[in-house]
Parts: C-alpha cells; sequence; structure tokens
C-alpha cells in the first residue's frame, strides 16, 4: 500500500508491493493529523471494498481512494471531507453497490455518528 500525499488537504491510497509507505512529491510535506485522518477513511474503506469485491468475485487491484477535506472555523477544524475512489475494472451496474459497501467503513460509521469525547489530565 502506498499513501500520497497529494496537498495539505488531500491524499491518495492505492495498491503497491511491499509494505505500506507515505509518500510527498514535496520533501518538505510533512504528513499532518489531517492526513492521518484521512488516510484512516481511505484505509478502511479501502479495507471494506477490497473484501466486499474478494466475495463478488471482482478484481480490486486497480481499486484507488483519495480523500479531501476542508476547513471550518468557529472553531477551527475539518469542516467538510469526501472520499472518491477510482476503479476501473468494475463493471458499471456494480458501482452502486459499491458505495453501499463502502458506506459500512466503520470510520464512515463513526463520522456520520460521532463518539463522546473526553479529555483528561492524570497525574
Amino acid at each position: 500500500m502506498k499513501i500520497t500525499l497529494l496537498t495539505d488537504e488531500s491524499i491518495r491510497l492505492e495498491i503497491t508491493n511491499g509494505p505500506l509507505t507515505i509518500e510527498s512529491a514535496d520533501p518538505e510535506q510533512q504528513y499532518s493529523s489531517f492526513h492521518m485522518l484521512g488516510s484512516s477513511w481511505a484505509f478502511c474503506t479501502f479495507s471494506v471494498l477490497y473484501s466486499w469485491a474478494e466475495t463478488a468475485g471482482l478484481d480490486a487491484d486497480d481499486l484507488v481512494i483519495e480523500v479531501m477535506w476542508s476547513f471550518a472555523e468557529d472553531p477551527h477544524r475539518v469542516g467538510a471531507m469526501t472520499l472518491r475512489f477510482m476503479w476501473p475494472s468494475l463493471p458499471e451496474k456494480r458501482i452502486e453497490a459499491a458505495k453501499r459497501a463502502a458506506e459500512l467503513c466503520t470510520v464512515h460509521k463513526t463520522f456520520e455518528h460521532p463518539p463522546q469525547l473526553t479529555i483528561e489530565a492524570v497525574r
């Protein structure tokens, strides 16, 4: 697997041989917490779609996922996220089913139903 930092507000995940790598065209670009957030959604969705493809007898070796986000203010945070998958070998008639399968990703469900957050200071 390879995660490519496309911009400060987007990543791409794709299949490669070997261990997970994180790359950027700009050697100065850092893998930020926002890239990690996008990567977690991409990797979760990829895992669900790859498993779904195996069950359906489909080839998912050309599946690529991109995640983009934008920021909102007051408070400063990620305000919107979009996940896009490119899967050239996926038959047209299976696209809607693949989109439904992608929504089963637990990260996607967490975004839809946010957890209660608690911060504790412990000594």
